[in-house]
């Protein structure tokens, strides 16, 4: 696999994993990482990155679509909705330091699109929290390898 097709998997694998598509982009990101071809910072810039707009991407979602909620096709169910939306009104913005986490974190970036959260605000915190997962898990990875 060429270094520009791994680059382009990982982040296309990153940033469907923050939409609402049933995709996981850590074990690629391990099993990059552990095949050691690339530089590991490279790998998790891309996946921040894809994983980032991924987020971006829910965020716009939300601003558009918000009057649309009650409709079977809304991108986030409703209960999940309704716990990311509690969530978000207990925490603030704060609660996209969590858009990392697994169930929550994605409804969370739909939801600040859906409260008017501004977008420099969400940006930063959300690349943080995504940038620090993929950190995390590359450095657990390379300190076991």
């Amino acid at each position: 696999m060429t270094t520009l097709a791994t680059y382009l998997g990982l982040f296309a694998a990153a940033f469907g994993a923050a939409s609402i598509l049933p995709m996981q982009s850590e074990p690629l990101l391990v099993a990059l990482l552990i095949l050691g071809d690339q530089s590991p910072w490279a790998l998790v810039a891309v996946a921040s990155l894809g994983n980032t707009l991924g987020s971006c991407l829910n965020w716009l979602l939300g601003r558009w679509v918000e009057h649309y909620r009650d409709r079977r096709w809304f991108p986030v169910p409703r209960d999940k909705l309704a716990r990311a939306e509690g969530w978000y009104h207990r925490w603030g913005r704060w609660s996209l330091l969590m858009s990392w986490a697994p169930i929550i974190g994605d409804p969370l970036t739909v939801i600040a699109g859906v409260l008017r959260e501004p977008f420099w605000s969400f940006l930063v915190l959300v690349a943080i929290a995504k940038t620090g997962r993929y950190v995390t898990l590359a450095l657990i990875t390379l300190g076991f390898t």
